[in-house]
């Protein structure tokens, strides 16, 4: 929908508004939870999706021509991963972001656990760590909007994955809620640098020909990777307990940051950061 020109901001815009929700929504959900019951936030997250509709119903898009000897849906996936296999900083990417999600978005899935047993805090304090989350990530959003032309893609990446995977770490071993709400809210903020750089990064990286079918691999791999995450962690912790699930996570992300660094340093031919 946006130029090269623009990608960034708006790929920053929307994360701003998304985060800017998971401030409002937490906060609106635990309030709802404590006074008529979980079910009626189900209900009114359902009807919230009424005004995305809306939306999509409003966008005016240029006309779609189909082309004239369409390929097979089989023939543009196997496209798609062949490009993102000859692809250095695609590939590079993409398997970092598949380590992250699997280890280091499993956290959101601890969540409730950590609340209710590590904390011993209620509704009120759950959707309290979720707001600090979500605030801490629309100023991550507002930060790459603002500052990510000026600020080397590489720094932003491994800077915003060593952030969130420190913070992941104090989690594991700090019970004062003030300062749980802190590591959230900081947290946050690193993860949005990380994923939105990297977000950015890969669509002004492929040709406009195949950054659909990447994209489409980035979602799978976002997506794919989290109920993977989400088995993992739920049995770590069964196992070994959710601070040291949480800190085992913080250990590997940051562990594939200095892999990933190592790999760029040692064959910069195209770094991450740089045209490939």
């Amino acid at each position: 929908m946006t130029s090269r020109e623009d990608l960034m901001n708006a790929v920053s815009l929307n994360s701003s508004i998304v985060n800017g929700a998971r401030v409002i929504g937490p906060a609106v959900a635990g309030f709802l939870m404590a006074q008529v019951g979980m079910t009626w936030c189900f209900l009114l997250n359902g009807l919230s999706f009424i005004a995305v509709l809306a939306g999509l119903l409003m966008m005016r898009l240029p006309k779609f021509v189909p082309p004239a000897q369409p390929h097979s849906t089989g023939r543009h996936m196997l496209e798609g991963f062949a490009y993102v296999a000859g692809h250095r900083r695609l590939r590079i990417l993409l398997l970092l972001f598949g380590v992250v999600g699997i280890f280091g978005w499993s956290y959101s899935v601890l969540l409730p656990a950590y609340a209710a047993d590590i904390l011993h805090v209620g509704e009120g304090g759950y959707s309290a760590l979720l707001s600090a989350n979500g605030l801490g990530a629309l100023l991550g959003a507002l930060t790459v909007a603002t500052y990510g032309y000026r600020v080397r893609p590489r720094v932003m990446i491994l800077g915003g994955l060593w952030l969130f995977s420190a913070m992941l770490l104090l989690l594991a071993v700090v019970r004062w809620f003030p300062l749980v709400l802190g590591c959230f809210a900081v947290g946050g903020w690193g993860m949005l640098l990380y994923f939105s750089t990297t977000n950015t990064l890969i669509q002004t990286s492929v040709s406009d020909a195949m950054r659909g079918r990447v994209m489409g691999i980035w979602a799978l791999v976002f997506g794919g990777m989290m109920p993977v995450g989400g088995l993992e962690s739920g049995l770590l912790s069964h196992a070994v307990g959710v601070p040291l699930t949480i800190a085992v996570g913080a250990l590997i992300c940051a562990g594939a940051g200095l892999v990933t660094l190592w790999v760029v340093r040692r064959n910069p031919a195209a770094p991450v950061g740089s045209p490939a």
